[in-house]
C-alpha cells in the first residue's frame, strides 16, 4: 500500500448485507468517493465479510443485495479490497468463496492500515 495522501479514502464495513442499510450506504459512499477521484479502498471487518461471499440471494422484503455494486468497483478503480482473516474463518468461509479477489489482512496490520488513509469512513 502506498504513503498516506490528501485523495486517500478508507471505507470500512462492518456490517451484513442484509438487516440494515450500512453496507449498502458503505459502498456508495465508497463509488461517489471514487467518482469524485478519490483513491478509495474498502477494508470488510466483522460480519461486513458475509456481504463478499458468492450466491447471495435478496434479503427480507426484498431487499435488494449487493453483489451488483460489487461487480461495479472495478469500472470505478476500486481495486484494494482488505478482508480480515479472523472474521473470515469465524464464518466458516475462505478467500475462494468470496465474489472478488481479495487481500486478507489481520489485526496487527490494522493501525497501519488506518494511518495511510487521509480520510476513513466507518459503517
Amino acid at each position: 500500500m502506498s504513503d498516506t495522501t490528501d485523495n486517500s479514502m478508507l471505507v470500512v464495513l462492518r456490517h451484513a448485507p442484509h438487516g440494515s442499510s450500512w453496507l449498502r450506504e458503505g459502498l456508495d459512499v465508497a463509488l461517489v468517493g471514487a467518482a469524485l477521484g478519490k483513491k478509495v479502498h474498502l477494508l470488510f471487518l466483522g460480519d461486513g465479510v458475509l456481504a463478499l461471499a458468492t450466491g447471495q440471494q435478496h434479503g427480507p422484503l426484498g431487499q435488494k443485495g449487493t453483489h451488483p455494486t460489487l461487480d461495479m468497483l472495478e469500472m470505478y478503480d476500486i481495486d484494494m479490497i482488505l478482508v480480515d482473516g479472523k472474521a473470515l474463518t469465524q464464518r466458516g468461509l475462505t478467500a475462494d468463496d468470496l465474489q472478488l479477489p481479495v487481500s486478507l489482512i489481520d489485526d496487527a496490520t490494522l493501525p497501519e492500515i488506518f494511518a495511510r488513509h487521509s480520510s476513513i469512513y466507518n459503517f
